[in-house]
C-alpha cells in the first residue's frame, strides 16, 4: 500500500483494514405518562414508581447516563412530588424537577408525565416511550397493558377475584 491510498492508519486501526466509527453519544428525550388512582401521596408515588421502572427496564437506563428529568402532573395531583419516586429507586444524583401541566378544559385528569433526558448511543427509533393505565389513550402506539407491565417487571399480574373469602 502506498502513502496515497486514501486510508489513514489512525482511522482504520491497521493498515488497509477499515473499522466502524465509534457510536456517537447523543442526548435524547424519553417520554412517559401514567395516571394515579387518587390524589394521595401513596397513589402518585406508586404510579410514578411503576412508570419509572418500566422505562428503566425497556431502555436499560442507568442513573449516570441521565442528564435530567422533568415530571409534570395535572393540576388535580398535589399530594406529593412525583420526583420522590425516582429518588427512592436510587436516582439521587440526577437533577429532577416537578411542575404542573396546563389546565386544559376536557383534558385527562390525574396524569403524571415524565421527560427523561438521557445520554445514549441509541437512535430515536430505539427509544421505548411508555404510556400506562389511563394515559394510554394519550399515545396508544406507546401504551402497555397491566399484563405487559407485569411481564416487563417480572411479577405476576394482579388479578381481581370475584370470590369472597371462604367460597370455593
Amino acid at each position: 500500500m502506498g502513502q496515497n491510498d486514501g486510508l489513514d492508519q489512525r482511522e482504520t486501526g491497521a493498515i488497509g483494514a477499515a473499522t466502524a466509527a465509534p457510536p456517537i453519544l447523543t442526548c435524547r428525550g424519553l417520554r412517559g405518562a401514567t395516571t394515579a388512582a387518587t390524589n394521595t401521596a401513596e397513589d402518585i408515588l406508586e404510579a410514578t414508581d411503576e412508570l419509572m421502572r418500566v422505562l428503566i427496564a425497556l431502555n436499560d437506563l442507568r442513573p449516570e447516563d441521565v442528564a435530567s428529568v422533568i415530571f409534570t402532573t395535572t393540576t388535580d395531583l398535589t399530594a406529593t412530588f412525583p420526583a420522590l419516586a425516582a429518588r427512592s429507586i436510587g436516582w439521587t444524583e440526577v437533577p429532577l424537577m416537578c411542575a404542573h401541566e396546563m389546565n386544559v378544559p376536557g383534558a385527562l385528569k390525574k396524569v403524571v408525565r415524565v421527560l427523561i433526558h438521557v445520554n445514549t448511543t441509541k437512535s430515536p427509533a430505539e427509544m421505548r416511550h411508555v404510556y400506562l393505565k389511563g394515559a394510554a389513550q394519550l399515545r396508544p402506539e406507546w401504551s402497555y397493558t397491566d399484563e405487559q407491565v407485569a411481564e416487563i417487571l417480572g411479577r405476576a399480574p394482579v388479578s381481581v377475584s370475584r370470590q369472597r373469602p371462604g367460597e370455593e
